[in-house]
């Protein structure tokens, strides 16, 4: 075999392959979960505005919100067994190009009505998102670095809400809020062109080597088997694992809803911001969600190395760990500071995703290839229902009492998850003889 005088590729015959590829098809993906999350981030950006200009109440958008959710919720387990059954590049690029031209029609809404199925529309295309970080994972990669590689695939779940305050406040002021729309529904265009593109599945991508191909297969886990989508549900149905990942996923759900959707609402309308300060600052949770998204990976590594835990164990001990820096979100209600309140919430955003990436980390680890996405489809339904309701929840009761009290809601619900979590999946000591 000759090698390229670049390391990073080696060429075989007329085929050129690139070392570390899995890495790179990670990068691709979260390039289009950063753009799924610019998308449905911007319309809480843009909700003091469009209050304003539409003239809607906080309860119509409370119902704008809970339609994307509740359309989140529903297709979840859909779009993840489309993409178990026809396929990642395809069921995904069907997806993707769905919610890009749902946002480019937003431009176009002139009440909360035509809003709210728009959002609709958006939320069930973009619910393909989490089955398919799970398939990616459970295919290109083997079991020792899910955990790593989860944590990294988790961080375009978090950058794209980070980068959407700066990236819609300037073409909000170039374009207006129609124009944002536009702006970020080609965005999402442009990366669909590049998922046709650039995606093949491991078998037959022409860019990746056979040490490689070995090296992902190296667990040698039996072909993935195709299910019906009612059996398919049925089967997960069954399983006691499946409650263990999916109840600690319904109690975290609520606070990362309340990061996308209401915390601008909340610095305006409690805090006194303006776009342009919430433009400045409403990206600093989801940074620190970048950052918990990456640590999880790392941190099973070091429950691993300190206390001898196995792998589902180390798993488990780092998505508690999240659980228990999440009580920061109750002391959100105890101050008035903004900068407090937004380093607060930026702990909480930490914690939300060591625990986030450590559910998806679970899945691939717990189920076969052939459920990968589906679970994951129905673990995201399970979290998405409990966002809907609380979204339902504060739009009724937000200008009655204020968000303090549901911040102090938000804070205590992870631990509750994380008993679950210990009782169904944590893995028990073989007892001696």
């Amino acid at each position: 075999m000759n090698r390229s005088l670049n390391p990073g590729i080696a060429a075989a015959g007329s085929k050129r392959t690139f070392r570390n590829l899995r890495w790179w098809v990670l990068v691709l993906f979260l390039a289009g979960v950063t753009v799924n999350y610019i998308t449905r981030n911007s319309l809480g950006i843009l909700a003091p505005e469009l209050k304003t200009s539409l003239g809607i109440t906080t309860e119509q958008y409370s119902w704008i919100v809970g339609a994307f959710q509740l359309a989140y919720t529903f297709f979840q387990p859909i779009c993840g067994w489309l993409i178990d059954v026809i396929g990642l590049k395809v069921g995904f690029l069907i997806c993707a190009s769905v919610w890009a031209v749902a946002c480019l029609f937003h431009a176009g809404a002139a009440s909360w009505v035509h809003l709210a199925i728009l959002r609709f529309v958006m939320g069930g295309a973009e619910a393909a998102a989490t089955p398919a970080n799970a398939k990616v994972l459970g295919e290109w990669f083997p079991k020792k670095e899910r955990p790593v590689a989860a944590g990294w695939a988790g961080v375009g779940f978090s950058i794209g809400a980070m980068l959407a305050p700066p990236i819609i406040y300037f073409a909000h002021a170039s374009f207006g809020w129609q124009g944002a729309f536009l702006f970020t529904g080609c965005l999402a265009l442009a990366w669909v062109v590049l998922w046709w593109l650039l995606y093949r599945d491991p078998e037959i991508h022409p860019n990746l080597s056979t040490s490689e191909l070995e090296f992902i297969r190296q667990d040698n886990e039996p072909p993935a088997v195709k299910l019906p989508f009612f059996k398919a549900l049925k089967s997960v149905s069954k399983n006691k694992r499946f409650y263990g990942i999916a109840i600690p996923a319904f109690m975290a759900e609520p606070a990362w809803g309340v990061l996308s959707f209401w915390v601008p609402l909340y610095l305006a309308k409690d805090l006194g911001m303006d776009l342009k300060q919430i433009a400045m600052f409403a990206w600093m949770p989801f940074l620190a969600a970048d950052l918990g998204s990456v640590a999880s990976g790392y941190l099973t590594r070091l429950y691993t190395r300190l206390f001898g835990f196995g792998l589902v164990n180390s798993v488990v001990a780092s998505s508690v760990t999240g659980a228990f820096l999440m009580l920061s979100l109750a002391l959100v209600a105890m101050t008035k500071d903004p900068y407090v309140a937004i380093a607060l919430i930026s702990i909480g955003g930490f914690g939300h995703q060591i625990i986030s990436c450590m559910l998806s980390a679970l899945v691939v680890e717990k189920f076969d290839k052939g459920q990968m996405a589906t679970v994951n489809g129905m673990r995201g339904s399970f979290a998405w229902i409990s966002s809907f309701l609380f979204s339902l929840v504060i739009g009724v009761t937000a200008d009655k009492i204020g968000f303090n009290p549901l911040f102090v809601a938000m804070g205590f619900f992870d631990l509750i998850g994380a008993v679950f979590l210990i009782a169904f999946i944590a893995e028990r000591r073989a007892q001696r003889a």
